[in-house]
């Protein structure tokens, strides 16, 4: 769904856009944008659980509420302003004249519509056959820390993002995130972070102006 005032405007969906970059041996980011009131995105919400439960530690799903559907019905509970910013800003830089739903977008570098699984696993497969000459590694630590460290062309933003697995919470929405947090710029190197979440947590390290995502990892996973 395509807000209406300006659907006339709009052109072709891009199925898929720019050149990729991902981290080694890191999950690729799956971000969908989406809201309660859009009619179709319960089939994305099925695609990408689908694709979830196939591919394991493969992704990172997370799904980002937008409110400009609210008109429709019920404001949308788990809406947040920064998964506004970020969609308006993924439209940008791909060229997209206004943001849609359900829209998916791969390591900040592809985009489309996600409802159909042979185009969404297309997108991943991509993701994960770009060799890259820069590693960066998150390590979930104890006592609510993580340690980043590697390489990066230029200061990365570090975002913590936390989200909710639990259906109760999410409705049929795959990791519906509930809060974001900037935890500043990385140039590189080792540093440890602390973070506190109620929920689960991931972090993405990504260039900035939302370009594209050096590495993204649930933090959970690994914590001892």
């Amino acid at each position: 769904m395509r807000p209406i005032h300006k659907l006339l405007a709009l052109p072709a969906l891009i199925i898929s856009c720019g050149a990729g970059a991902a981290s080694a041996d890191t999950p690729v980011l799956v971000e969908l944008f989406a809201s309660h009131n859009c009619q179709v995105c319960p089939k994305a919400y099925d695609t990408l659980r689908e694709i979830e439960s196939e591919r394991g530690e493969d992704v990172l799903i997370l799904t980002w509420a937008v409110d400009y559907w609210d008109y429709l019905g019920e404001p949308d509970p788990l809406a947040l302003p920064d998964a506004a910013a970020r969609q308006t800003a993924y439209a940008e830089r791909f060229g997209l004249r206004a943001p849609y739903t359900p829209q998916s977008v791969y390591n900040g570098e592809k985009e489309c519509p996600a409802t159909r699984k042979s185009t969404v696993e297309a997108n991943i497969e991509n993701q994960q056959a770009i060799n890259t000459p820069y590693e960066v590694e998150i390590t979930a630590m104890s006592g609510g820390r993580f340690a980043l460290s590697g390489a990066v062309p230029s200061p990365a933003q570090v975002q913590l993002v936390e989200y909710a697995r639990d259906e109760a919470r999410g409705g049929k929405m795959v990791n519906p995130v509930i809060e974001a947090q900037s935890l500043g710029l990385w140039s590189g190197g080792s540093v440890t972070y602390a973070y506190s979440c109620e929920s689960d947590c991931a972090l993405i390290v990504q260039a900035p102006d939302f370009g594209h995502v050096y590495a993204a990892k649930a933090l959970n996973e690994d914590a001892g």
